[in-house]
């Protein structure tokens, strides 16, 4: 992305994989080329998350099984964090447990009460390869430990047990999408 750019901007939107695709369940590889390609699918990441209302979206959810996610997501201070992470690693999560809603772009419309760290550090690389290291607090850390998570195949909804569980699986069963 050149200086001054909209994220997005060049992007074009891509079909959203939902639950039940078994993208959304193999770890991802490892990006190991920092070319356009990758520049390209950034963007795509950027204008389909844009398009879904999202607040970050993860390379898999569109069909790419590529450790890259974007955000673009306040924190609980209503402070805007924008960006990318390449080969993200979830090095720190502390701080209090908070039980908070959570939904995906893979499960659209769905949500559940998700227990999660009020703080988090990942660390990667931007998309020309440069070191980067993105602190969160409150919903933001939720967003960056959400995206990461799918990185390695999981969903919210693997976080939840018995009764919470349950409900949203019966949800989705019942989703429009899941026909």
């Amino acid at each position: 992305m050149r200086h001054g750019s909209i994220p997005g901007a060049r992007g074009r939107v891509r079909p959203l994989t939902l639950l039940g695709d078994a993208v959304l369940r193999e770890p991802c590889r490892e990006v190991t080329d920092f070319g356009p390609r990758l520049a390209a699918l950034v963007e795509d990441l950027f204008a389909t998350m844009y398009a879904a209302h999202g607040v970050g979206l993860a390379a898999n959810q569109i069909g790419e099984p590529l450790r890259v996610f974007v955000y673009d997501c306040p924190d609980d201070e209503d402070v805007r964090h924008l960006g990318h992470v390449v080969n993200p690693r979830l090095v720190e999560t502390d701080g209090v447990v908070v039980r908070g809603p959570e939904g995906c772009l893979s499960l659209p419309g769905l949500e559940a009460a998700t227990e999660r760290h009020d703080h988090a550090v990942v660390t990667g690389f931007t998309v020309t390869g440069e070191p980067v290291t993105v602190h969160g607090t409150g919903f933001f850390a939720r967003c960056l430990q959400h995206e990461c998570d799918h990185l390695e195949g999981r969903l919210y909804a693997d976080r939840l047990t018995g009764r919470r569980h349950r409900r949203l699986m019966r949800q989705v069963a019942r989703a429009p999408w899941n026909r």
